[in-house]
């Protein structure tokens, strides 16, 4: 069970607070697996023809309004047409040109020569948009989807063996309207394209690991380690004794409820993406996150100066506010607006990578499995946590391979790609990847520390009320499995390509082993019934 800490810094001042981080916890589900969720765009599946059996590259598309260079593009190239080089260096930038007609069905009135075009989609087939560009005089084709996705270019058995001697590239339509709002009024636009092979080596990899596996431990461990068993009566902010109001435990029902909710998000962001809807995500990240950090903050310091504890000060409408809660608040405030602010910048992934991990070790402390103590009424700690992670399971399962076959794209890759256009997603530990020429991140979802996490919490509380150590006890062999299943999602992410539902290999690491540990043990009934 958590123990409180001094006055302010305990998880359980504010039901709301309980509730806010529990839709954090809802919401983090719906932000897909580990590791970042750009893959390789070959899958073996794209039907290839003599003439058009060109590899699918990943296109980075560099371009300049005048003289100032903007944020780099994601395009795939298409079946048929020239390949494009792998450096920069080796490509050559070129002024962007819109056909007229925009969609390049016929003869630009336009002058293409030597230029990029930059068509629209629509009209006629790929095919017939690249052989007029290319009659046109065009070194290339760039064009601009109807949806902000990219989509395989490809050709059919009808079609010629098409000859086409120029790249053809095609960037989403959020990605497409940079560009053509760059050249409104006239201005110049220069475009660059090439195609950068990943390298073998991802140095971010580790470190993401080391947070991830990290964050779980630390959260389990953070109520007896740092908050400590003698603050269990400390009083709260009116004095009063503390209590367990604040903890939300976890029920089945509400297991199934979590899936089922988050299950709805994902189809609303899958079909109704907006700018509002990802700035309400972050409003949220924030909220959580200044709690998270004023949590985290305070009990460090009320551990390392008891004295702190008892300071308090009267202020107007809020009443009794410890010293500590004045100090770390408006510095924790700061902290989120600057990151708030600056979130696309270089370094936010610091800010964010920080405020996350404290909000998931408050969350960890705030929801249980049902706690280990005398109760009216039996709890099923096992039930509950079976409920929730199988759930999740399949969740992560249907979403990412099987929502394909119905919606014809994988919904929750879709969804945590996002768009060009708003802020990025935050419900993520991300680490920039150093060695890319992408420059992208890699990324694992709260909701694949926070799930695993409850069961591991637990198996520190119940070790703890059954008096075992790390050699007899659940929590060392949880950490284990959890760093184990972590491992296979970057292991299956390397060998497919692709981005990795985490919690296919973590449930079995965590849950499966607190199962067959318990059976081996003898313990499983008193893990499944656990009552105290």
């Amino acid at each position: 069970m958590v123990s409180p800490a001094a006055s302010s810094s305990s998880p359980r001042r504010s039901r709301g607070l309980a509730y806010l981080l529990v839709y954090v916890l809802l919401l983090a589900c719906r932000v897909p697996a580990a590791a970042g969720v750009d893959s390789e765009f070959e899958d073996g599946i794209s039907p290839k023809f003599p003439g058009c059996d060109n590899p699918f590259q990943k296109v980075k598309v560099m371009y300049w309004v005048g003289d100032d260079e903007r944020s780099s593009l994601t395009g795939i190239t298409a079946r048929f047409g020239e390949m494009l080089p792998v450096t920069g260096t080796d490509s050559e930038k070129r002024k962007a040109v819109v056909p007229a007609p925009k969609t390049s069905c016929a003869k630009s009135s336009a002058p293409l020569a030597s230029s990029i075009a930059v068509a629209e989609r629509g009209e006629c087939t790929f095919l017939e948009k690249a052989k007029t560009a290319e009659s046109g005089g065009a070194a290339a084709l760039l064009l601009i989807n109807d949806e902000d996705d990219l989509q395989k270019m490809v050709c059919t058995q009808n079609d010629t063996v098409p000859d086409i001697a120029i790249p053809v590239v095609m960037v989403s339509q959020s990605a497409g309207r940079k560009i053509l709002s760059g050249m409104d009024g006239g201005a110049k636009v220069d475009i660059l394209m090439y195609a950068p092979e990943k390298p073998t080596f991802d140095g971010a990899i580790p470190f993401l690991w080391l947070m991830a596996v990290g964050c779980v431990a630390c959260a389990s461990v953070w109520s007896f380690v740092v908050v400590g068993d003698e603050d269990k009566n400390a009083p709260t902010l009116g004095g009063e004794e503390n209590d367990d109001s604040e903890i939300v435990e976890l029920k089945t029902k509400t297991a199934l409820v979590f899936i089922v909710t988050s299950s709805l998000v994902l189809l609303f962001l899958f079909f109704f993406k907006s700018t509002w809807s990802a700035w309400l995500l972050v409003v949220l990240f924030c909220l959580s996150g200044l709690q998270g950090l004023h949590y985290v903050a305070s009990t460090l310091i009320v551990r390392a100066c008891e004295r702190c504890r008892e300071a308090k000060v009267t202020l107007p409408v809020l009443g009794n506010v410890t010293v500590v809660t004045l100090v770390i608040l408006p510095l924790a405030l700061i902290f989120v607006v600057v990151w708030a602010v600056h979130q696309n910048s270089p370094f936010a992934w610091v800010g964010q990578d920080l405020m996350g991990i404290c909000m998931m070790i408050l969350v960890l402390q705030v929801v249980h499995m049902p706690n280990i103590k005398v109760r009216s009424s039996r709890t099923y700690d096992a039930l509950v946590a079976t409920a929730l992670l199988v759930s999740a399971f399949m969740y992560d399962i249907f979403w990412v391979f099987i929502s394909p076959f119905i919606f014809k794209k994988s919904v929750m890759i879709t969804v945590a790609r996002g768009s060009d256009e708003g802020p990025s997603l935050p419900m993520v530990l991300k680490m920039p990847k150093e060695f890319d020429t992408w420059n992208g991140y890699d990324m694992i979802g709260f909701g694949d520390i926070l799930f695993p996490g409850l069961l591991v919490a637990f198996s520190f509380r119940y070790d703890r009320a059954h008096g075992k150590d790390l050699t007899d006890g659940y929590f060392l062999c949880l950490m284990i499995g959890y760093a184990f299943g972590l491992s296979c999602t970057y292991v299956g992410l390397y060998l497919m390509k692709s981005g990795q539902p985490a919690l296919l290999y973590l449930v079995p690491s965590t849950l499966g082993t607190i199962v067959t540990l318990g059976a081996r043990r003898g313990e499983l009934s008193q893990l499944w019934n656990a009552k105290v």
